[in-house]
């Protein structure tokens, strides 16, 4: 018969696919697929308004296949951690971040992460693998429906109205399984999420933020972190393929399909590293124009979370508050994120899992201290 098909590896026109091989019509993929992720539903029995032929032809040949939740946490806050295992020795972490007007989720994309920035505990793990799209939305999947129950929230109300792809990875080096997965969210049969609502994060690959695009455009978020190439090449070694005048340029090209009217730049506060007045000044000639590459957008300056192994530390909150004026003063919109989920390790770059390394950048991050590039440098 062969392999067991997860039905959350598809999107609508993936599972339209599947139910045609199957001599089913796409009007009974789309029940299935709003059984799966309306509903929650993961017993093709209980899906009382499919044809009894159809449940009989899944049953052996598909499944609805989440993740094994190995902890929850919650924080006291509100915020929830989830630790879900994706096998071979790897998990990643999923969170939940309730506020007043909005659920948003954390999803991982990946276990582990290649880029290696040297203030995130996740890329100090290594990288072991991509997550396929049904790992990606069965921590969606997951959440929403656990979210709903504990709740108690009425038919119809959904526990999570944004998603954010800012876990644990770098979505943008895992697309073939993620534009699946955001389809799935913005889909009205679906999660119904809109694409203002749906967050990429990434560091920095610009080929891919071209595809993104063209093939599903949705809020982008650029984790930015320094003003200045030397700088940058240090923090988000990616930034030596992809320097900051390609970086802005791709943004320039992606607001003219975004959902929104701005970039998203975030900017992890390192005590002594990129927290200075000067700094901030560095980065308005940045982002308010090298050349034609002006970009509308908004920062969004993080406290950092230290970890034993980073050798940083938090800038102060003074020298926090100094550093917002200077670039609002200057017009640019700036916010300071508020940390959440700090008593789980489940704030900003806290994420890490559990992550076989195959690439051994955790043992070679321990022996690169941070310069601290003058800024004169570019």
């Amino acid at each position: 018969m062969g392999d067991v098909v997860n039905l959350l590896d598809h999107d609508l026109d993936g599972l339209s696919a599947y139910c045609e091989g199957l001599g089913e019509k796409r009007f009974r993929a789309t029940q299935l697929f709003r059984w799966i992720h309306q509903k929650g539903a993961k017993d093709f029995a209980s899906m009382t308004d499919l044809a009894k032929s159809l449940r009989e032809k899944l049953a052996g040949r598909a499944e609805i296949r989440g993740l094994p939740v190995l902890t929850e946490q919650v924080s006291s806050d509100g915020t929830t951690k989830w630790l879900f295992d994706v096998g071979g020795g790897n998990a990643v972490e999923t969170v939940f971040i309730p506020e007043d007007d909005r659920g948003t989720l954390c999803v991982s994309s990946q276990a582990g992460c290649a880029v290696g920035c040297r203030f995130c505990s996740t890329g100090h793990q290594g990288f072991s693998r991509n997550l396929s799209t049904g790992e990606i939305l069965a921590q969606l999947w997951f959440a929403e429906h656990r979210l709903r129950e504990r709740l108690q929230l009425p038919a119809g109300e959904r526990a999570i109205t944004n998603v954010v792809m800012m876990g644990m990875g770098e979505p943008l080096q895992n697309y073939s399984a993620l534009i699946p997965a955001l389809r799935v969210m913005l889909d009205d049969h679906g999660y119904g999420l809109s694409r203002r609502r749906v967050t990429v994060s990434t560091s920095g690959v610009v080929p891919m933020m071209d595809r993104l695009r063209e093939d599903c455009p949705v809020a982008l978020a650029v984790s930015l972190h320094a003003p200045t190439d030397a700088l940058r090449d240090e923090l988000v070694p990616l930034n030596r393929k992809y320097p900051l005048d390609e970086l802005m340029a791709a943004c320039k090209r992606y607001l003219q399909a975004a959902p929104r009217d701005f970039i998203t730049f975030e900017y992890c506060m390192l005590e002594g590293v990129n927290d200075t007045e000067e700094h901030a000044q560095a980065l308005l000639t940045l982002v308010h124009g090298r050349g034609e590459h002006r970009v509308p957008c908004k920062l969004n300056l993080i406290p950092f979370n230290p970890f034993p192994a980073s050798g940083l530390q938090r800038s102060s909150r003074e020298r926090v508050l100094r550093f917002a004026k200077v670039l609002q003063d200057a017009g640019l919109v700036t916010t300071i994120r508020k940390t959440r989920g700090d008593d789980i390790d489940a704030a900003c770059g806290q994420l890490a899992g559990e992550v076989q390394d195959r690439t051994r950048v955790g043992e070679r991050m321990k022996r690169l201290p941070v310069p601290i590039v003058p800024l004169g440098v570019k």
